[in-house]
């Protein structure tokens, strides 16, 4: 076997070898994507009362312990989404995984963290308030609607495909340099520094029928969101330094009635 001959296999062995690693990576991402997604709106869903949610009930298992798993799911899907976000976490873990997959494992590990809490959350007894007037109850209803759709558009504005995974791996595939997002003030962004969150928090509240179950649920993920949003921020101040104090200074947390940025 002459050399030429050697060369233009070992090309053709490389070329597959590139394929099967673009394929693989679009594949990863969209699965990673239909995983994350899915158990979001999943959640969504569960919490207006369209889906199931607590399948797996621990029969008398008494209230101590059904608080303590309660606790215990919240708990770890906190540490993976807050652990697996910082910097430090990042640098060692794609010495392991692809740099081009990072963000999709992460989607992919919170949405496996967050189905747990969907289907295993323990019922807890008691109601904390029932709306009974019909038109406020559907009123409340559209209010949570309206934090689901408001998140989702918050994803868009920031680039969706990014905060999934997605443009990553498809710029992989695709043979393109990666260019990091650069920090842009856009429009729900110029109300609301988190947006996203800002959406969550209504779906977690805008209930008429807040029982003792979905309660202890509402508290323990808004703790954890101001405890993420703060380690968020940090990371964010040491990324973009004085453009984003000055932007948190302007522009509230959650939301802001002040005039928005230019």
């Amino acid at each position: 076997m002459n050399t030429e001959v050697l060369g233009r296999q070992l090309a053709g062995l490389q070329q597959q070898a590139d394929f099967q690693a673009r394929f693989f990576a679009l594949t990863y991402a969209g699965v990673s994507y239909a995983i994350g997604a899915g158990a979001l709106f999943w959640f969504f869903f569960a919490s207006i009362g369209v889906a199931p949610a607590s399948l797996l009930v621990i029969e008398n298992g008494g209230l101590l312990l059904s608080l303590s798993v309660n606790l215990l799911l919240v708990a770890a899907f906190g540490v993976q989404h807050s652990v697996m976000a910082r910097p430090t976490f990042k640098a060692r873990w794609t010495k392991i995984i692809p740099t081009h997959l990072e963000r999709s494992t992460y989607v992919l590990a919170s949405g496996l963290f967050l189905l747990p809490i969907i289907v295993a959350w323990q019922p807890l007894p008691g109601e904390v308030w029932s709306v009974q007037n019909a038109n406020a109850a559907l009123a409340l209803k559209a209010v949570a609607v309206f934090g689901f759709a408001y998140l989702l558009l918050a994803s868009f504005f920031t680039n969706h495909f990014e905060l999934f995974g997605l443009r990553q791996a498809w710029l992989f595939a695709t043979n393109k340099p990666y260019t990091p997002l650069q920090f842009k003030q856009n429009w729900l962004y110029s109300f609301s520094r988190h947006p996203i969150m800002t959406g969550l928090l209504i779906v977690f509240w805008a209930t008429p029928d807040m029982t003792v179950t979905r309660f202890v649920l509402a508290v323990l993920l808004t703790a954890y969101i101001f405890v993420g949003v703060w380690f968020e921020e940090c990371n964010l101040v040491e990324e973009f330094g004085d453009t984003y104090r000055k932007y948190r200074r302007e522009v509230g947390m959650f939301f802001t009635l002040k005039k928005p940025i230019r």
